[in-house]
């Protein structure tokens, strides 16, 4: 290849490249960041709408953000969905040709009621009373039988807690501490979206 062709090659590619960002500056894009009242922010699906007409979608990362490019100008609707949690809107968010819109961070899905797992229980004296103030550990049983804590709640007024999660199938163990004797356990398998009712009995003096 000669200098005459390679400058001629150089020129081109130089060409094209101008064309993309000529081609980029008639878009726009549009960025944000969604979190979530319970799990992790990754995930959720962004979908963007021109009307009720689907034109685009992206997923959050790890830290709930996420950035939809080459987004002509106009007027459009973003839908946010996951599992577990409740479907979020935002209607009539402008794209400007070669702008960036940002959502900011103030979108937060809560917990979809509907669609989760609930473990609500009770914990007693010996003698069937109700027990305040108790802590109550709630641990995820792993394969290979270890545990790993995620939660935690102290009993109200009248002995009760509850602990929302997803409806993944899975086991899951509650936990309460007792003085001078091993931890009071119970396990809870969790196979859908329902409640899970459990009571445990402190052991007498």
């Amino acid at each position: 290849m000669n200098l005459k062709t390679t400058l001629f090659t150089l020129l081109l590619l130089f060409a094209a490249a101008v064309s993309v960002v000529a081609q980029d500056k008639t878009a726009g894009r549009i960025k944000g960041k969604v979190r979530v009242e319970s799990g992790t922010p990754a995930g959720v699906a962004v979908i963007l709408r021109e009307g009720e007409r689907e034109v685009g979608r992206v997923f959050t990362d790890k830290n709930g953000e996420f950035v939809i490019s080459k987004v002509k100008p106009g007027f459009y609707g973003l839908t946010f969905r996951k599992a577990g949690l409740s479907i979020g809107t935002i209607e009539a968010v402008e794209v400007k040709a070669g702008k960036t819109r940002s959502l900011g961070d103030r979108l937060v899905l809560t917990i979809d009621e509907g669609s989760i797992a609930f473990i609500r229980g009770s914990v007693f004296t010996a003698d069937g009373r109700s027990a305040q103030r108790i802590k109550v550990d709630l641990l995820r049983v792993l394969e290979d039988g270890s545990t790993k804590k995620i939660d935690s709640r102290l009993t109200n007024e009248t002995g009760s807690f509850v602990f929302r999660l997803t409806p993944d199938n899975g086991k899951y163990r509650l936990s309460v501490s007792v003085k001078d004797a091993e931890p009071l356990t119970k396990d809870v398998e969790i196979d859908g979206a329902a409640v899970y009712r459990i009571a445990l009995t402190l052991p007498g003096k």
